[in-house]
């Protein structure tokens, strides 16, 4: 099937990366505005879809609903009870009627009250009904990761949780660009997603922005820039870590490829297996904890599909297993200076 520039049942354009988007018609935005812009979209073009949440009504604690009731309503953008459990129940029923869930979990770190109905029902509603029903119109979006100030509980990365749970696909943007394509390609697809949005870049990432409707692929990692010594693997806010690191080891004359993997599960192997069978070399870095988390995974993964093209062991640069520190956050984060030394120690091995 041809996924390049696919026009959508909305008008929607797809495209596999955000480098393919030709629109001359831009403006500038943060990522929270590119998410508002995204949402927008959908509830303008789709009279099914629904959003609601905690705050949401009022624009939410980070605007990214902001003058969407106003615009649509409050039969279609709404507030809910302070229930991550309910919330997750109430989208799961929408879209097993038919209708376009997008469901707000404030933060991360409480959509584990949700978790048995996510896991348990979200992901299996298609498959224990032999595909007679699905809610596969359900999106989660919440936020995700470190963002300065949050401590144990508004800090935390708890992609590894749901990608070990199949019938579910998760999603992590690293820019607005991004964010709004691969956002808009989650609420049309047609399995539940979770969408996890890095809060710290809210307003720290600015893009020129597409206005048109459009999508970027879904489970398709990208090569954001090519190398040829080591390859680096990350997604979300790591993309920009990787990046600065990666000037650092270009002083040293070593060349590294950078990866974001975008679809967290089901992940792309494929392009991972490329880049290192050209590199020799890997790292693989996020801010969760590293014992069983996505790194763990891709190692696993890599090793077995590249074993005989590595120069070095694959090394994992992540968040330490300890609950998330406030004041100890500087420390606990997977930094430039953390990569760069393991970049050093992987190409000198």
């Amino acid at each position: 099937m041809q996924l390049l520039k696919r026009v959508h049942q909305f008008g929607s354009t797809k495209h596999r990366f955000a480098s393919d988007i030709g629109s001359t018609n831009r403006q500038k935005m943060n990522l929270f505005q590119a998410i508002n812009n995204a949402l927008d979209i959908e509830l303008g073009a789709n009279p099914k879809a629904l959003l609601f949440g905690e705050d949401v009504k009022f624009g939410g604690v980070f605007r990214c609903s902001q003058g969407l009731n106003e615009k649509y309503g409050t039969d279609r953008v709404f507030n809910t009870p302070l229930c991550e459990q309910g919330i997750g129940a109430f989208g799961i029923g929408l879209a097993s009627v038919g209708y376009t869930a997008i469901a707000e979990i404030q933060f991360g770190d409480y959509i584990f009250p949700a978790f048995d109905q996510i896991v348990n029902e979200a992901a299996k509603f298609r498959y224990r009904s032999g595909n007679q029903f699905n809610c596969g119109s359900l999106t989660i979006r919440s936020t995700w990761g470190a963002v300065g100030h949050g401590a144990l509980y508004h800090s935390q990365s708890p992609e590894a949780y749901f990608a070990h749970t199949p019938g579910l696909k998760v999603v992590v943007p690293r820019d607005p660009i991004q964010a709004k394509g691969l956002l808009l390609a989650s609420i049309r697809d047609k399995n539940p997603v979770i969408f996890f949005e890095p809060k710290a870049l809210y307003r720290n990432a600015e893009d020129e922005v597409p206005l048109d409707d459009y999508e970027l692929e879904l489970s398709k990692a990208e090569v954001v820039q090519q190398g040829k010594h080591i390859t680096l693997i990350g997604y979300g806010t790591s993309i920009r870590v990787l990046r600065e690191a990666s000037k650092m080891a270009e002083k040293d004359g070593v060349s590294c490829e950078i990866i974001d993997l975008q679809t967290i599960y089901p992940y792309d192997g494929q392009t991972l297996v490329d880049s290192v069978k050209k590199t020799g070399r890997c790292i693989i870095t996020h801010e969760a904890p590293q014992t069983c988390g996505m790194g763990a995974e891709l190692s696993a993964f890599i090793q077995e599909k590249c074993f005989l093209h590595l120069e070095a062991p694959i090394r994992r640069v992540t968040g330490y297993d300890t609950p998330f520190p406030l004041v100890h956050e500087p420390i606990y984060l997977p930094d430039k200076f953390k990569i760069y030394e393991a970049i050093k120690e992987s190409v000198n091995y």
